[in-house]
């Protein structure tokens, strides 16, 4: 694929974990998704945990939004009562890309088979910067990491920003 229209912008990156039950020292999901984009060279300059609730996820990322172009939640988009990241983000998306949910579901058949329909996986764009709200589980935080974040993440901010 042609990539040559994409325009050169430095990339940083939030990881927030949504978790009433991790720390940082187990929290192996949020350390996975830093290690992967350290190691694609994207600095990651904000990471955190934070309880389900709707007014804490905002509320982190609001602050991520201040430092960093590419924030990357993980937890909280199942089906339970206590799963509100997408309540929480959803609304305040710009624009979103409904391809990466529909890929993500494709992606996670070969893994965990149809229960890949339950996963509510949403990306989008507030303010040119992209957000991606993913489950915790770390197969699914490494699967959408390193198969469509980090491939498309330059893509996606170049466009965000024209």
């Amino acid at each position: 694929m042609d990539k040559s229209h994409i325009r050169s912008f430095p990339i940083n990156a939030a990881v927030i974990t949504i978790s009433t039950t991790r720390t940082i020292e187990n929290d192996t999901s949020g350390n996975t998704i830093c290690t992967l984009l350290n190691n694609s060279n994207i600095p990651v300059n904000h990471y955190t945990i934070v309880p389900d609730r709707i007014e804490a996820i905002r509320n982190e990322l609001f602050m991520a939004l201040k430092k960093t172009n590419c924030i990357i939640l993980n937890g909280g988009t199942g089906l339970t009562d206590d799963d509100c990241t997408i309540e929480a983000i959803s609304p305040l998306l710009d624009k979103k890309i409904d391809g990466f949910g529909e890929m993500f579901r494709a992606k996670s058949i070969e893994q965990i088979g149809t229960a890949s329909m339950l996963s509510r996986a949403l990306a989008g764009v507030i303010a040119g910067k992209a957000v991606f709200c993913i489950p915790g589980s770390t197969p699914a935080v490494t699967l959408a990491t390193t198969e469509l974040i980090i491939p498309e993440i330059a893509h996606i901010i170049s466009h965000a920003n024209k």
